[in-house]
């Protein structure tokens, strides 16, 4: 699909689209911070000459002037001008709420780098996954930024590619999924307790936004695409994140009721493993897969993509003994479910516990933000002790407490009753569920916690 979409985009920039005049909106207008809100840190932020200054102070953290809009398709053009002394950086796409980091602002973010690394233009994941394109193999981008002066920058995002150039040369071409919108921001980075630093600039002018109809006015891009796809962070390498499907095998990987992986019913396509359809019933075509391995404290993350009126599931805690007969494999459950189609949104023995994102039966899920169906949504399951959470598309949207006596009256009003200690298990699979709907994963990766 993305290669569809991003030919698609090319095609529309080749075909001689970009004679149209560009509909540019500007960001700031030049006399206040209209539009504009701080976050996190305290550095300064004022209006001088048409300009935004952001200036530092000590003993504060990353501060980020940030737009009270949001943005997802867009082209952003900016001028900035930085202290050779100063780390800066764009945010685009990036988010502050009080569940991530007391509301640390995270996302995307292009750098701004005077140092001699020169990585101006790249692309970081701000308080995330870190670099995820550097400009260590690119030295013309490197080249391109101007000490002391003032520097271009010009961002397209639009769909799951973001692609920069740094004063007119071409810098980065990404493409990942995990972002599709947010605000944009303006950074000034923590310069920690070292006063010699105490209020150095960095300045930035002439912001401008295409947001309606950004890819009728996309640059052509001379460097390849490069994908996130089955390529960890900086951070996250360091960490100690690994793949749980590596995206070409079935390795690490079984059917939830036999020792190999189904014969049938699931296939794997350009990275993407998904459960084929089979009418509708419960682990009645291939069946389901687990890991082979077992986990109990664990961070587990996915991507997931459902065709109209899809049902499916990712189990965790799961014991393959428990059930050997007909229907799924027994363990706690993040719901996959398309809501307006599926009948099953408006079962189960709690009110809308089996909405997607849910704890199946059992949780209702809140404050979700869903895509569309048929397009990639990202699932998180976090589990340390007996506290476990659910997140989608970077919100927690439910978490509780396995071996209460609140989670066991909960159990004990559910389908689940009849299994006793169900829930309560030390460790278990990890399980992706065939319910007869057609249904993708990929990018399915997990980090073990101590």
């Amino acid at each position: 699909m993305r290669e569809r979409i991003y030919g698609w985009l090319l095609a529309l920039v080749l075909c001689g689209s970009v004679s149209a005049e560009a509909p540019w909106k500007m960001l700031f207008n030049g006399k206040d911070l209209t539009g504009w809100e701080q976050k996190n840190g305290q550095a300064l932020y004022t209006v001088e000459d048409g300009q935004i200054v952001g200036r530092t102070v000590v003993n504060t953290p990353n501060s980020f002037l940030c737009t009270k809009q949001f943005y997802s398709d867009f082209i952003l053009e900016l001028e900035f001008r930085v202290d050779p002394r100063l780390n800066s950086g764009v945010q685009i796409r990036s988010h502050s709420i009080p569940e991530y980091g007391r509301g640390r602002v995270h996302g995307y973010q292009v750098e701004i780098d005077p140092s001699e690394r020169a990585w101006t233009g790249g692309i970081y994941d701000e308080a995330g996954r870190g670099w995820l394109v550097s400009l260590e193999d690119n030295p013309k981008a490197r080249a391109a930024f101007r000490q002391n002066e003032w520097n271009h920058l010009r961002i397209e995002a639009v769909g799951d590619v973001i692609r920069t150039w740094m004063n007119d040369v071409p810098a980065v071409h990404l493409s990942d999924t995990v972002m599709p919108t947010g605000f944009i921001a303006l950074q000034v980075h923590s310069v920690g307790s070292d006063k010699s630093k105490e209020g150095i600039q960095v300045r930035w002018r002439n912001i401008r936004i295409i947001d309606e109809g950004a890819a009728a006015f996309l640059r052509p891009m001379p460097l390849p695409l490069r994908s996130m796809d089955y390529q960890l962070g900086s951070i996250e390498a360091s960490e100690g994140w690994r793949y749980l499907f590596d995206g070409k095998s079935t390795a690490g990987w079984r059917s939830a009721k036999g020792e190999q992986f189904p014969e049938h019913g699931w296939v794997i396509d350009n990275g993407v493993l998904s459960v084929l359809e089979s009418g509708g019933q419960e682990s009645a075509g291939g069946g389901d897969i687990i890991t082979v391995g077992t986990y109990s404290d664990f961070d587990l993350r996915l991507e997931f993509k459902l065709t109209p009126g899809a049902n499916s599931g990712i189990k965790y805690f799961v014991d393959p003994k428990l059930n050997q007969g007909s229907g799924s494999a027994i363990g706690l459950e993040y719901q996959l479910l398309d809501d307006l189609r599926h009948p099953d949104a408006k079962a189960g023995s709690h009110p809308n516990s089996r909405t997607l994102a849910s704890l199946y039966d059992l949780i209702a899920a809140d404050n979700r933000d869903i895509r569309p169906i048929g397009q990639w949504n990202y699932a998180r399951i976090l589990s340390k002790g007996n506290h476990v959470e659910h997140w989608l598309n970077g919100r927690r949207v439910l978490q509780y407490e396995r071996k209460t006596d609140e989670f066991r009256k909960l159990v004990q009003e559910s389908k689940y009753k009849i299994w006793p200690g169900f829930g309560e298990w030390d460790s278990g699979h990890i399980l992706l569920q065939d319910h007869g709907n057609a249904v993708s994963f990929k990018n399915i990766k997990i980090r073990e916690l101590k």
